[in-house]
């Protein structure tokens, strides 16, 4: 590529990058923007290798609204991202997610439903009477105390709306270029050395220089930020899916549901389900194996749960990484305290398919001055480096 100067470049070209690439092209035309993304095929992406889910039930005020967001973008994404009259089929269906709550889990559950009320969010809480009522193949309702159900919540085909994103971005002006960032830029002329950001190194030999340059490296980024001196504490982990097939036909689909111990399941289309759990011991590292013990596991506990899922049969699993916040497991966005220039869009820990819209929006905001549609200061690096967490119950 024979320019190597652009207004803003982004690192990473999956979900966070790819939305950031779009809104800075929609807030201004005139921008040269150019995304790097080793992965174009997206066979190691976060979101493409998820289960893809949109939930507005989260305890953290921000959370929801950004949910809330991505919600409405969804809702219209296939004729916004029109071009030239073709558009992306991201097959949108809201069915449901539900959350099965304990005693030990209830009260920090009821508080988070009646905050997301307030906030004009479709939540019901349903009674265990109700539960039954609605599914009553879920039988082991022994430890249960209510539920919350939110009927908007639902999954996508998560490689559309990538492509989607993709397609629009680069018909607006941006360049998008398979590679791969191995080295920030942190000197600058006229300035103290290592005060702002210069450009980036690629793998490729190439250099490309920016005062801007947004991070969006999912479980990559710590490891990147590593060559401009920066800790941030986040683990690439492991996360395991599984599809399976019932030998019976379901009546219809099943919302995602959650237990109180983290396990979760859904319906997919062809009669299969699927299944996963994030657990404690989950492997930190860039591996993309998955594992049959893993597998008997989660059955064992969806046939304790719904012993009419007695017998299933394994039809694949695959595995992907989530990009988890050690400290509290929020995003981190925003520019960073001691590198001007260098904004961060991070540590969505296995969030961000949903918030990539909003965030998108936002680091868009911050770099063009205009003031964001959604306060999500709280998000803000410092916290890192003045170790200030800040608390979601609503982790899956």
């Amino acid at each position: 590529m024979k320019d190597k100067n652009f207004d803003v470049i982004i690192m990473g070209g999956g979900i966070m990058g790819l939305s950031t690439a779009y809104h800075l092209m929609k807030a201004d035309s005139s921008l040269k923007v150019i995304v790097i993304e080793k992965d174009l095929g997206y066979e190691k992406s976060s979101t493409a290798l998820s289960m893809v889910n949109v939930r507005i039930q989260f305890s953290l005020k921000e959370n929801v609204q950004i949910s809330q967001y991505a919600s409405k973008i969804l809702e219209n994404f296939e004729d916004e991202m029109a071009v030239n009259g073709k558009k992306p089929a991201i097959f949108y269906r809201r069915e449901g997610n539900l959350f099965l709550y304990d005693e030990k889990s209830e009260p920090a559950a009821q508080k988070a439903f009646h905050m997301q009320k307030e906030l004009g969010c479709a939540v019901e809480w349903w009674s265990t009477k109700k539960l039954k009522e609605k599914y009553p193949m879920y039988e082991n309702l022994d430890n249960i105390v209510g539920a919350t159900f939110g009927p908007e919540d639902g999954h996508l085909d998560a490689y559309a709306l990538l492509m989607g994103f993709k397609t629009k971005a680069a018909s607006m002006g941006v360049s998008i270029i398979q590679d791969e960032v191995v080295e920030l830029i942190k000197n600058k002329d006229g300035e103290e050395s290592g005060t702002a950001i210069q450009g980036v190194k690629t793998a490729s030999g190439e250099t490309f220089y920016s005062s801007h340059v947004v991070n969006c490296t999912g479980a990559w980024a710590a490891r990147l930020l590593k060559t401009a001196g920066i800790d941030l504490p986040i683990d690439p982990t492991k996360r395991q899916v599984f599809a399976v097939k019932p030998e019976f036909t379901l009546d219809g689909p099943l919302p995602l549901t959650i237990l109180p111990s983290g396990f979760y399941f859904r319906t997919e289309t062809g009669g299969l389900l699927l299944l996963g759990k994030s657990m404690e011991n989950d492997p930190v590292g860039f591996d993309f194996s998955w594992d049959q013990e893993r597998f008997e596991l989660l059955w064992e506990e969806l046939y304790e749960f719904a012993p009419v899922f007695e017998a299933l049969k394994l039809i694949k699993g695959w595995s992907g990484l989530y990009a988890v916040n050690t400290m509290d497991a929020n995003a981190i966005l925003g520019e960073w305290p001691n590198l001007k220039g260098l904004y961060l869009a991070n540590g969505f820990s296995g969030h961000g398919m949903q918030q990539g819209p909003a965030v998108g929006r936002y680091i868009t905001e911050l770099i063009t001055g205009q003031k964001p549609i959604l306060d999500l200061s709280i998000f803000n690096p410092i916290r890192i480096l003045e170790n200030n967490p800040i608390r979601e119950d609503g982790i899956v």
